[in-house]
């Protein structure tokens, strides 16, 4: 795994909050309920692949 994952997920957490302030401000809190449910599961989707190659290199250490 490399460390740029890490700073992509850092990078979608800090515009997602910035965007949840801003939207909040203006009085749409749906929209930044939404725009942080969105970021939530770009991050998570992009950790299910790493997961699974986890899981995977998991299951062929095990095997005999």
């Amino acid at each position: 795994m490399d460390a740029m994952i890490i700073f992509k997920i850092a990078g979608i957490g800090l515009m997602v909050s910035i965007l949840n302030i801003v939207l909040k401000k203006c009085g749409r809190d749906e929209e930044a309920f939404f725009v942080s449910l969105a970021g939530t599961i770009i991050v998570f989707l992009w950790l299910a692949q790493y997961i699974s190659q986890f899981f995977d290199v998991i299951k062929t250490l095990f095997m005999f």
